[in-house]
C-alpha cells in the first residue's frame, strides 16, 4: 500500500502526479496477488479528508487501508488530502474508488461525484457513533457569549467542513450573527490550523470539534481551561465511507461489504480516539439518508453547495 498526499491548491491530475512521485520513494507493503476484479490497474484508491494533520492520519489509515486491501484482494493506495475539495474533485474525476468524507463534504460528493455512503464508525453494539462541533475563544479575549463574537476575527477550518464551517455558522446564526457579515472570518485550511490560530491568539474565536480536541490533548497541547466553550452542537453523524457509484456493481458491493464490517480493534486505542473518539471498535453499515440532517441545515443556512466545489 502506498500513501499519497494531495492538495486542493493544484489540479487533481497534477496533485496525483506529484503524490505518485513522492510515493515512489516510500516503502510499499507487500500484498497478495490482485484479484481479477480489482479496478484501476489492480488498485483501490482511498481518499481521506484532512480532519487532522497528515502526520497523525497517515499511520492510522495505512493500517485501515491494509485491512481493506486484505479483504478485497486489491492493493490500496491511501490519499490524505490537504483540502476537503481535493478529495471530492478526485472522486468526481474518477481518481478514487473509496473516500472517507466529512458529512457536509459527503453531501456535496454525493451530489457532484457519485459518492454513495456505505459505512461509518461504530461502537461495539453496532451503532454509529457521533461527534460535536463548538465555538470557542481563549480566556483573555473579552468574549463571554456567542453574541460577543460580533466584529471579532473568527477561524473556520474549511468551507466544505461540517464541524469546521456548517455547524459553527449555524451556532452563530442562532445567536443572531450573520457569519458572512458580522465576523472577520478566515478559513485556516484544517481543524488543526484553526485550533492553533485560536490557541496562539491569532484570532479571537473559532471552531473546535471533539476530534481535534482529543488530538490536541494527545499532543500535550491542551489542558482544561485553555479555551472557553461558548456553544456546542447537538451530536453530528460521523464521517461516511463512500464508494464511487459508477463502478461495476459486483465490485462496488464487494468493496462495500469489506468496509461495512471492518474490525478496528487492532488499532491502538489512542488512534481510535483520533478517528472520532472513545468507543469506536468497527465500521458499520451506513446509508445516504443518515445525512438528510446535514441537507436540512444546508437549506436552513442557504448554503450553495456548488460554490463549495
Amino acid at each position: 500500500m502506498k500513501l499519497h498526499i494531495f492538495s486542493a491548491s493544484t489540479t487533481v491530475a497534477a496533485s496525483l502526479a506529484a503524490a505518485m512521485a513522492i510515493a515512489a520513494a516510500m516503502v510499499t507493503n507487500p500484498l497478495p496477488a490482485a484479484a481479477d476484479d480489482c479496478p484501476a490497474g489492480g488498485t483501490v484508491r482511498f481518499g481521506v479528508e484532512p480532519y487532522d494533520t497528515a502526520a497523525r492520519l497517515v499511520p492510522i489509515y495505512e493500517k485501515i487501508g491494509k485491512m481493506i486491501g486484505d479483504k478485497v484482494g486489491c492493493k490500496v493506495e491511501v490519499f490524505v488530502a490537504t483540502g476537503y475539495n481535493a478529495e471530492i474533485e478526485a472522486m468526481r474525476n474518477g481518481k478514487l474508488e473509496l473516500g472517507e468524507f466529512g458529512p457536509l463534504g459527503y453531501v456535496l460528493a454525493h451530489q457532484v461525484a457519485k459518492a454513495e455512503a456505505v459505512a461509518a464508525f461504530g461502537s461495539a453494539d453496532g451503532k454509529t457513533v457521533t461527534y460535536w462541533a463548538s465555538l470557542v475563544t481563549y480566556p483573555t479575549s473579552g468574549i463571554k457569549t456567542v453574541a460577543d463574537i460580533r466584529g471579532h476575527s473568527f477561524a473556520f477550518s474549511d468551507a466544505a467542513s461540517t464541524s469546521g464551517h456548517l455547524f459553527p455558522a449555524y451556532g452563530l446564526r442562532k445567536a443572531g450573527l450573520d457569519p458572512d457579515k458580522d465576523i472577520k472570518a478566515i478559513y485556516a485550511g484544517s481543524h488543526t490550523a484553526s485550533f492553533e490560530a485560536i490557541y496562539n491568539h491569532k484570532v479571537d474565536a473559532g471552531e473546535l470539534n471533539s476530534e481535534q480536541l482529543e488530538s490536541a490533548k494527545q499532543r500535550g497541547h491542551y489542558n482544561d481551561g485553555d479555551l472557553v466553550f461558548l456553544w456546542k452542537s447537538d451530536p453530528i453523524p460521523t464521517d461516511p465511507f463512500a464508494v464511487r457509484g459508477d463502478m461495476p456493481d459486483a465490485f462496488k458491493k464487494k468493496l462495500a461489504d469489506a468496509v461495512q464490517h471492518l474490525d478496528l480493534m487492532s488499532l491502538d486505542p489512542a488512534d481510535r480516539k483520533i478517528l472520532v473518539g472513545a468507543g469506536i471498535t468497527q465500521l458499520v453499515p451506513q446509508t445516504d439518508q443518515a445525512y438528510d440532517l446535514i441537507r436540512d441545515l444546508v437549506k436552513t443556512l442557504n448554503i450553495d453547495l456548488e460554490k463549495l466545489s
